[in-house]
């Protein structure tokens, strides 16, 4: 089958879902939570600038630097281990799909941590990110797809209604089980973006 990886980030972690093609027919061949924290670092990894508020500068500046490095090294890890079992489940590999925000300004560390909403912004592009850079380290296809314009972006990209692709996506869930709820749903239908672009 040809496979494509659709990924939601969350702080610390990710709803995977590993969508594969044959001919017409589409099948959920995988989905699970995807660990992009060590868990002996979860109290201070999964929100590294929450963690550093309050520290002194330097410390506080290392705890971030640390924060993004871990992300990133663990999102490669998983991300090599996931796009290692395609092929050998004899599954061709073709695209990942990232559901990513709206950037972030280019604050500085010492900016992020003197407003409390700015901290939260810049750990949900801290964890996307990642997953981006993951992506590119594994050499795979990137398909970066903004999340809160995902559906029409969908219609746009598969020349299909949104409502048509909500029902397909919901006959997947069904047929692969629970879980499947809006993390998986979106996921599916990045996933399925990417797929549909690589074949055509």
């Amino acid at each position: 089958m040809h496979v494509a990886f659709g990924l939601k980030a969350h702080s610390g972690w990710a709803a995977l879902v590993v969508l594969g093609r044959e001919g017409r027919s589409l099948r959920v061949l995988e989905r699970r939570r995807l660990e992009l924290i060590r868990p002996e670092d979860a109290y201070w990894a999964k929100q590294p600038y929450h963690a550093a508020e309050g520290l002194a500068r330097d410390d506080a500046h290392e705890v971030v630097r640390r924060g993004i490095v871990s992300a990133r090294a663990v999102a490669a890890s998983e991300l090599r281990k996931c796009a290692k079992q395609a092929p050998a489940q004899g599954h061709a590999l073709r695209a990942c799909a990232v559901l990513a925000g709206a950037p972030m300004p280019g604050w500085s560390v010492d900016e992020i941590l003197a407003v409390h909403f700015r901290m939260h912004k810049a750990e949900g592009v801290l964890f996307r990110d990642a997953l981006v850079r993951a992506a590119r380290e594994c050499e795979l296809r990137l398909v970066e797809i903004p999340e809160k314009t995902l559906a029409s972006h969908a219609e746009s990209a598969l020349k299909t209604p949104a409502s048509s692709l909500a029902k397909d996506i919901a006959r997947l869930g069904k047929a692969a089980g629970p879980p499947w709820g809006k993390d998986q749903k979106d996921a599916a239908l990045a996933a399925l973006v990417a797929l549909r672009g690589r074949l055509k």
